[in-house]
């Protein structure tokens, strides 16, 4: 028989980018009792990753629970970049309701859409928490008729329309249901979570379910299975059987080692976990997201939507550059795999395939920022290795035509940069959806355009709009290929001796083109050390010394004015990548060079490749 558990509510943070999830989460926390009054917390107290803290991004969904008034709360933060969309459509499945996060000057935008149009499809209660109502140019009033607006768009129920709507600053700690009276703690908020969220459901009586939707991985307990128990008891030492909705010859017997429920930002070991209870589960090995844990009785799966697949690809090989292993502590093929097919433990969303060579893997995900954020993880834990340019993955239809994946691309710019954004996406197969007036004296662009557009278009936008524009995009759909896009306009400048750069070579050097590395820098045969001013590739010598005389000229003494080399971050070096071009990857060092380092054999190979086009 069902039964309710008043006592516990379960909900999900879902909101676009930088829109205040995590500091809404933070003002949970602090309010409800978790730290000690003299204990010092570190903003954005969930995004314990330190990738997450130095880009200001939640990339992993978190658990954590409060209490208020006897009620335990489970909360989830989860991520907002459209490349982490993967976190947010699994962990939906724990909780009864979502509290949607909107930025009270930019309203709703696109990974707004994305994350509720997931709720919804899953029917769940919506709190739209207008936030940053105290940021200058809020506008919360007319975020309220965007947001109704989106709703109405996305099919919602009457219920869903009548939902509540909550106004906050997360970073002060006050939430408010009057505009006209400014709140002066959470309280707001948490009554609203506790009247509007349903308690969790189900049969106490009834044989044992629980969907994994998240794991977790630890070196010293393996994969720690996290979910909500639907039905029955999870005890300690229960048998257990896992099978999968989307794997019907699934059923393997297990036995529960270690069970933990979540208490503030810790876990806590349990004995047992009732229904509504958000759990992890440890000791079971090949425990996967979609499995469910039931009772050997009657073994039933809880149904699970799949995962979106993976829009682009990039292939991962073994460092074989001259200065290869200088670096790096895991250098060889075996030491890449492992760790590639570690991380598919933790990440739904990433595909790891072998290919016909032992030294290199196709890695296939989200977007360049899901790729970019494994390779700068990789880095830092001391692995060496080379990457390919991304590309994206293509589909398809019944009939055999070419599919390829599109995004929406929403972007504001000030008036005066609208007309070389839209050139440059047109150049790109953007096509304009809509243009309007956005806040600010800003004009707002929208672009269906193919993912294959967007790569490497980033640097050229943020240059375009000189720093002032916002560029958000979302994958849309497969749509037929767009034809040929032209990336690259420029060459690069490539040393074609191996040694250490000096001022005197650069100095030359830098007629050419721009530069990537200044003085002192190791090079090899092969290596890109700056962009050419030209369409060609052209062969420089950053090594050459000045040659010596007994001459003297009135110049001669004169100092060599160097100008500074253009750094690259690891995001701005992956845009930068050619076809034919590598970005090695070292814990110490970005270094960009040719797939072919020998000059004569990259001239064969060019001209074999154009003599192919031609047949």
């Amino acid at each position: 028989m069902l039964q309710k558990r008043e006592d516990v509510r379960n909900v999900a943070i879902i909101a676009h980018v930088d829109h205040g999830k995590t500091t809404l989460v933070d003002g949970l926390l602090h309010q409800s009792g978790v730290f000690r009054a003299n204990q010092e917390v570190q903003e954005r107290v969930m995004d314990s990753n330190a990738i997450e803290r130095e880009r200001g991004i939640t990339i992993l969904s978190k658990n954590t629970a409060v209490y208020y008034k006897g009620v335990k709360i489970n909360i989830i933060d989860t991520p907002g970049h459209a490349d982490f969309g993967g976190e947010v459509e699994r962990v939906l499945k724990m909780v009864n309701g979502v509290i949607l996060v909107v930025d009270a000057f930019e309203g709703p935008m696109p990974q707004t859409r994305f994350v509720l149009s997931k709720a919804m499809e899953l029917e769940l209660p919506v709190i739209v928490c207008i936030n940053k109502i105290d940021r200058p140019g809020a506008r919360p009033t007319a975020v309220i008729d965007e947001v109704l607006e989106l709703l109405m768009d996305l099919g919602a129920n009457d219920e869903q329309i009548e939902c509540p709507f909550v106004f906050a600053s997360a970073k002060s700690g006050i939430a408010t249901l009057d505009l006209g009276s400014p709140g002066v703690s959470m309280k707001p908020l948490f009554e609203t979570i506790i009247d509007y969220i349903p308690a969790p459901e189900g049969d106490p009586e009834a044989g044992t379910q629980m969907l994994v939707s998240t794991i977790d991985y630890n070196e010293y307990v393996g994969r720690i299975g996290v979910g909500k128990v639907d039905n029955g008891v999870l005890r300690v030492n229960q048998e257990c059987v896992i099978v999968n909705h989307h794997d019907p010859d699934k059923k393997r017997r297990v036995k529960i080692s270690k069970l933990y429920e979540f208490e503030g930002l810790q876990r806590v070991e349990v004995r047992e976990a009732q229904i509504g209870s958000i759990v992890a589960v440890s000791g079971i090995e090949d425990l996967h997201i979609g499995d469910t844990l039931c009772s050997p009785e009657a073994p039933e799966a809880i149904p699970f939507q799949k995962i979106s697949e993976p829009t682009i690809a990039m292939t991962f090989n073994v460092n074989d550059s001259p200065l290869a292993g200088k670096d790096g502590k895991y250098v060889t093929s075996r030491h890449l795999r492992d760790r590639l097919y570690r991380e598919l433990n933790t990440d739904v969303s990433l595909r790891v395939e072998d290919t016909d060579t032992t030294e290199s893997f196709k890695v296939s995900g989200r977007g360049e920022l899901h790729l970019s954020v494994l390779i700068e993880t990789m880095r830092r834990e001391g692995y060496e290795f080379a990457v390919s340019k991304a590309e994206v993955i293509y589909r398809r239809d019944e009939n055999g035509k070419l599919l390829e994946p599109m995004e929406r691309c929403l972007i504001d710019v000030p008036e005066e940069f609208a007309g070389n954004v839209i050139q440059k996406l047109g150049e790109r197969r953007g096509e304009l959806v809509s243009m309007g007036a956005a806040n600010g004296g800003f004009t707002r662009l929208e672009f269906s355009i193919p993912s294959r557009g967007l790569i490497g278009y980033r640097g050229d936008f943020m240059t375009d709009t000189k720093g002032n524009g916002i560029m958000n995009t979302v994958f849309d759909c497969y749509a037929p290929y767009k034809g040929e896009i032209a990336f690259r306009k420029q060459g690069s400048l490539i040393a074609f001796e191996a040694g250490t750069a000096v001022a005197y070579g650069l100095f030359n050097a830098q007629e050419r083109g721009q530069l990537f590395i200044g003085p002192g820098e190791q090079v090899y045969e092969g290596m890109i050390v700056g962009q050419s001013g030209k369409a060609v590739d052209i062969d420089v010598n950053v090594c050459k010394q000045k040659h010596l005389t007994n001459t003297r000229s009135s110049s001669a003494d004169e100092a060599l004015r160097l100008t500074p080399p253009r750094l690259m971050s690891l995001e701005q070096a992956i845009e930068y990548v050619d076809t034919d071009e590598l970005l090695e990857v070292t814990p110490s060092h970005l270094r960009l060079r040719k797939k072919i380092l020998d000059p004569r054999l990259r001239k064969r190979a060019a001209i074999s490749a154009a003599a192919k086009m031609e047949s």
